[in-house]
């Protein structure tokens, strides 16, 4: 790309005109409707919050006025009217037609003195409006070929109505009306609904989605289907949750209709979300099944009674998914198309209050109720623990509760606590599953560790009680307390022995004999996580070339090996230990590290596969061999 010289502006030449921004009113329409906008749908929203703004302003201006709104709608028409702050023929030119500008901002360099004052009028009550944006009714566009408004300033009662009529070609007109065209201050919007979008202008459909986005908006709206039937109220305030009942019993039964409605399940329980600090008040309900740690629940927040969004992924800590909330806030900020929080410091000191409100929930179950406790956790132990592992306090208190599968059955951390001064645990369920009968015949406290988040607590434990010793489980520990073999049965069995370790060496396993229960268990195979690195490093520098082998030879250490403990008590292994033939001697110790290393559940190396496939073939053709014979002695 080459780029044209141009004459440098002598320094006395007066500055070029500025030009204006011209904006596409369909390219707009289909920026919001495609990208900021999830669905057509908050066109009702859009129409409900300038009605609110509207009445929210006139107060301001006159606490005293008497306010209202009314939505209807029939035959692909929908309308809106309130009693609200009205405009001007000024203000509909200056905010209703002008994009990023907004009723609710100041301005500057307005050349319309009477739009300016109105804005800088309306400045004031700032923070009681729900727009944010001034985007405002151009946004109906997504749903609306043509938007007619009629309104009357309650600023200038000497103003005559006016009417501001738009269509989606990005044209409009304003125009002032005779004064019975509209003789009470506020304003009345129109739309008719655009091909292709009829279905949104149906009067069940708005009443259900006014319903869902104004329920708890701070005035008394109705609907009407033009049917002649009476009109049916939207708001329902105050929220279920900030309503007086007689008894405790009443509200949570209330609290229970409520969230059924609303989320489609009977809690298990709820928790109040109160913070007045940070203008928000709701209420969490304890989902009655468990739930993935991974699902993020979706919650539903209102913005000063509007509702934002129903699928809030960032209100609550991730630990907290156990738990479905709605709230309404004053404080958030909603995101540019205000269907989501804006992820601030705002929001994140609010998600840790509110974290700290479910938490502090728990402590008050634990303390006064452990009943409903005890229910809660036989469902979401796992929420539990995921917030225990961060917080001692937390799991201090929940060690009577928290169950965990341990080596004496399952119990609490507590209860298995006063049985065993030292605790052990594996890291796999696999592991434990082999060991656990073994470790309870001989006295030996293991818990199983191998699912989530319970390693993590295990090793916080130490913090939380200092007098126990919790430990990861180790071939040593488990040999050391398996009962020792006399030494004189050990000397006659050391030919054996020594067959079975030169045998196992290319399995980097030693060999070692003990005496201990159950007798059915012929062989065990233990390793631990140091045994296990040892072992990779081992396989990874068998097909390494020169240079990595080279690296990896120098990180041998003296890691622990896996082991193979064979059990004296077992008739099997006697009969193994006595058999004349030192090659089928060999192929039974295979056969025997085959078996426990099957029964530990280990992903098996190609090593092992070979191992197991020459001890089968090994057993078979001694055994036909042994039939041939005993054939032809006959």
């Amino acid at each position: 790309m080459t780029s044209t010289p141009t004459t440098p502006t002598p320094a006395h030449a007066p500055a070029p005109a500025p030009n204006t921004f011209q904006v596409d009113l369909r390219g707009l329409v289909d920026l919001l409707s495609h990208h900021l906008y999830s669905s057509p749908r908050v066109y009702v929203r859009e129409l409900l919050q300038n009605a609110v703004d509207a009445v929210t302003a006139r107060q301001a201006l006159d606490p005293a006025a008497t306010v209202h709104i009314r939505l209807s709608a029939s035959a692909g028409t929908v309308t809106i009217e309130d009693s609200g702050i009205g405009l001007t023929a000024a203000e509909a030119h200056s905010l209703l037609a002008t994009i990023g500008r907004s009723s609710k901002r100041g301005s500057r360099g307005d050349d319309d003195h009477g739009a300016a004052e109105a804005i800088r009028g309306l400045e004031t009550t700032r923070q009681e409006f729900l727009g944010q944006f001034g985007i405002g009714l151009l946004a109906c566009f997504v749903v609306a070929r043509q938007i007619r408004v009629v309104t009357r300033s309650a600023r200038d009662p000497q103003a005559a109505p006016v009417e501001w009529l738009a269509t989606d070609d990005g044209s409009y007109t304003v125009r002032e009306l005779p004064s019975e065209a509209r003789p009470e201050p506020g304003t009345t919007v129109t739309l008719q609904a655009r091909p292709g979008a009829e279905d949104w202008a149906e009067p069940a459909k708005v009443e259900q989605l006014a319903r869902d986005y104004g329920s708890l908006l701070p005035y008394e709206i109705t609907f009407d289907d033009a049917t002649g039937a009476e009109p049916r109220r939207i708001t329902d305030r105050p929220p279920v949750w900030d309503r007086p009942f007689p008894t405790p019993a009443a509200r949570r039964v209330a609290l229970a209709g409520h969230c059924d409605a609303l989320f489609g399940f009977s809690p298990l329980d709820s928790i109040d979300l109160d913070l007045p600090v940070a203008g928000v008040r709701g209420v969490a309900y304890v989902l009655p099944e468990p739930t993935s740690p991974a699902h993020r629940a979706g919650h539903r927040v209102h913005l000063k009674g509007m509702l934002l969004t129903d699928n809030a992924d960032n209100l609550l800590p991730d630990w907290a998914f156990f738990v479905r909330a709605v709230l309404d806030t004053d404080t958030l900020r909603p995101t540019a198309s205000r269907e989501n929080l804006y992820d601030d410091e705002t929001l994140a000191a609010v998600r840790e209050a509110l974290g700290t409100r479910v938490r502090a929930w728990l402590a008050e179950l634990a303390a006064s109720e452990p009943e409903r406790l005890a229910a809660f956790l036989s469902v979401h132990h796992l929420g539990v623990k995921s917030l225990a592992r961060h917080d001692a306090e937390l799991l201090g208190l929940m060690l009577p509760w928290l169950p965990f599968e341990t080596s004496d059955g399952t119990m609490s951390l507590e209860e298995f606590a006063a049985a065993h001064s030292e605790i052990h645990f594996t890291r796999t369920v696999e592991e434990f599953r082999q060991i656990a009968p073994i470790a309870a015949a001989h006295g030996l406290g293991v818990i199983n560790a191998g699912y989530t988040y319970d390693a993590d607590l295990l090793t916080l434990l130490a913090t939380v009680r200092p007098e126990l010793k919790v430990s990861e489980l180790d071939a040593g520990a488990v040999t050391e307390r398996l009962d020792p073999v006399p030494a004189a049965a050990e000397l006659a069995l050391a030919s054996f022995l020594a067959t079975a370790r030169t045998r196992l060496e290319a399995q980097s396993c030693d060999v070692a004999l003990r005496a201990f229960q159950p007798v059915s268990v012929p062989a065990l195979y233990l390793d631990d996580r140091q045994a296990r690195q040892e072992r990779d490093r081992t396989a990874a520098l068998d097909s390494a070339d020169s240079l990595w082998a080279g690296i990896l030879g120098s990180l041998r250490g003296s890691a622990p090996r896996a082991r193979l403990v064979l059990n004296h008590n077992n008739p099997l292994i006697r009969r193994i230990a006595a058999l004349p033939d030192a090659a089928l001697t060999a192929t039974a110790v295979e056969s025997l590290y085959g078996q426990a290393l099957l029964m530990s559940q280990r992903p098996l190396r190609p090593a092992d596969s070979t191992l197991l496939n020459r001890a089968f073939l090994g057993l078979l053709e001694w055994a036909t061999h042994s039939a041939d014979t005993q054939e032809d002695d006959k």
